[in-house]
């Protein structure tokens, strides 16, 4: 086997492994069934280094009386909440955000669907939401400060939205006034900021706090490891992440070690609810679950406030809940909040899938439809790399010139394999042929492949996005199959991502097999049976395991095959050789046939 067809079926081998590999770890994802969690019975307490910090999971502090919550008052009012892009309302028990949707998305495709609910209220079902509050310090007790289950009061009718902020009040009866205005921008952004007022005789210390609670998993959680759920934070200039199973529980967290964090919160793979602390501000985080009734929880809490009599102390922080859009995010990052865009999973090639995922973002700006723009991206990232697929084809079309010299230099060495080495070396130097030269594009597509697959996968940008005809989710595995000949027949084809749909293939990884396989027919096929096997099965085995990945990744892979295929015939054409397409096509039919006859 001469050194080109050792290279040629090296790289093929490696890229075949890395396929494989990938296929093995990273599954097409499939719905976990939602847990169904109660709605708590009481609320509990923690102690922290000053105040005490009222929590929605745990067990009563050994040095705080713990409030005891009501359960969940039906009755409560609330205020509508409405923007262009969210719809919901605030509880006015505890001033809860824990009743919002987002317009501009649905949870499916089918029409009718419903659209994405973010956050829900405790005695739903993976009740979600987030909590205000001020924690009693030196002077108080827990009766004298707001506190998950107190009922606050707003001015009638209002209602929140980007221009109309709004203003829950409550008074403990004993010299503190409590305030809280909630404004919204037209995005995701809630700001809220809490003031006390101290009309009493005594001086009062409190802190500031703010709570993430989530019931049980997401109902959407993915379960495999190419996009990060669970909890998210930026503390002390590092971003941090916990996977759902990896959570400390009530009675493990060190409440004095949690860390000072700019932001933290949970994410899902499109969605995300986080704390943002205020700039100027310490606030420590501890994340944790209690596991005996199954609640998640983050809390922030800020540093105590000593407020003396007559006067007042106020905070402002703001609490991200929405897609994980990146033109969104970057301009939240951009307006102060430290690495934010890094919330979303840009994973181990962050270098390369930050840089994708721009350029991919920039054309579907300019073409309007992320299939076009897909294959727009590919014939960029390949004139990117044109210099380095000239000189591969140029030495592929130079190895094949020096064919009959090779075989000269075999029959003259004969079993003397250290000279057939050396005089082919020498015969490389002579000609300036470097025989690994066609393995380094097929390697650089690796990680390019990668990076544009948690491109697809992970951003939300892709989700629902369509192509033309059939392909109205890039982000999903082909939906036509050829049990029903592509749609042309009256019945529906098999449920995408089944095993079913796995084998009857739809008609993106059947052309995805027909690129590679008309690619491999440029050269005639190589002498060894080994090596004519391997190149036999490849392109359809390649089909088959890619044919359940989503579909947009299969548009680029095929784009790739076209352009590659285009530039080599071009440049091997360029320099003196004229590859045989027809004659190797028939070439393999033939090969076959006589097989079959044997």
């Amino acid at each position: 086997m001469d050194d080109q067809n050792k290279n040629l079926i090296l790289a093929t081998a490696l890229s075949f492994l890395v396929i494989l590999v990938w296929f093995v770890l990273f599954p097409p994802p499939e719905p976990d069934t939602p847990l169904v969690t109660e709605a708590p019975q009481a609320e509990t307490t923690t102690t922290g280094a000053e105040a005490t910090v009222p929590t929605t999971a745990g067990t009563p502090s050994a040095t705080a009386d713990a409030p005891v919550a009501t359960d969940p008052v039906e009755t409560a009012a609330r205020v509508p909440l409405e923007t262009p892009r969210l719809t919901g309302s605030i509880s006015l028990l505890g001033g809860r955000i824990d009743d919002l949707a987002l317009k501009d998305y649905k949870v499916s495709l089918d029409e009718g669907s419903d659209i994405v609910k973010m956050l829900s209220p405790v005695g739903e079902a993976g009740a979600y939401y987030a909590l205000y509050g001020w924690a009693a310090g030196a002077g108080l007790t827990p009766d004298d400060v707001p506190g998950p289950n107190t009922i606050w009061q707003a001015e009638p009718g209002a209602t929140l939205g980007p221009d109309t902020p709004i203003t829950l009040t409550w008074e403990n009866g004993t010299g503190l006034s409590f305030d809280r205005t909630i404004a919204i921008d037209d995005n995701y952004m809630f700001t809220v900021t809490q003031t006390v007022t101290n009309t009493g005789d005594a001086q009062v210390a409190l802190a500031p706090y703010s709570v993430l609670a989530r019931h049980g998993l997401p109902e959407d959680v993915t379960g495999i490891w190419v996009v990060h759920e669970g909890a998210v934070q930026f503390a002390q200039g590092e971003y941090l992440e916990t996977d759902w199973n990896d959570f400390d529980t009530y009675s493990e967290r060190d409440v004095e070690a949690g860390q000072e964090a700019r932001w933290a919160g949970f994410t899902d793979h499109y969605w995300q609810t986080v704390l943002i602390a205020p700039q100027n501000d310490t606030t420590r985080v501890e994340t944790f679950h209690d596991a005996t009734r199954d609640i998640y929880q983050t809390t922030a809490k800020q540093d105590t406030k000593t407020v003396a009599a007559g006067a007042s102390a106020s905070v402002t922080s703001q609490v991200f809940a929405g897609a994980k859009e990146w033109e969104t995010i970057r301009n939240y990052q951009s307006n102060g909040i430290e690495k934010f865009i890094d919330s979303i999973d840009w994973g181990w090639f962050f270098f390369l899938t930050k840089p994708i995922f721009w350029l991919l973002h920039e054309l579907n700006k300019l073409i309007g439809n992320m299939g076009w723009s897909i294959i727009g991206l590919t014939l960029i990232i390949k004139a990117v790399l044109f210099p380095l697929a000239y000189k591969s084809y140029v030495s592929m079309a130079k190895m094949k010139e020096l064919q009959p010299q090779m075989e000269k230099l075999k029959e003259s060495a004969g079993e003397d394999k250290q000279k057939l080495q050396q005089g082919m070396m020498e015969l490389y130097k002579k000609e300036k042929v470097n025989p690994a030269a066609g393995c380094l594009p097929i390697l650089l597509q690796i990680p390019i492949f990668f990076s544009l697959y948690k491109v697809i996968f992970v951003t939300i940008e892709l989700r629902h996005a369509p192509w033309f005809g059939p392909f109205s989710d890039l982000s999903a595995p082909d939906p036509t199959s050829i049990m029903n000949l592509f749609g042309l027949l009256p019945f529906a084809g098999p449920e995408p991502g089944s095993i079913v749909a796995l084998i009857f293939i739809g008609i993106l990884p059947l052309l995805l097999g027909i690129s590679m396989w008309l690619q491999q027919k440029l050269n005639p096929a190589p002498t060894d049976p080994t090596q004519q096997m391997i190149f036999a099965w490849m392109p359809w085995v390649f089909m088959f395991m890619l044919g359940s990945f989503a579909s947009g990744l299969v548009v680029y892979w095929i784009a790739n095959n076209v352009i590659t295929f285009t530039q080599q015939y071009l440049i091997m054409r360029s320099q003196g050789y004229k590859p045989d397409l027809m004659g190797n096509i028939r070439g393999s039919f033939k090969k076959r046939t006589q097989s079959d006859s044997k």
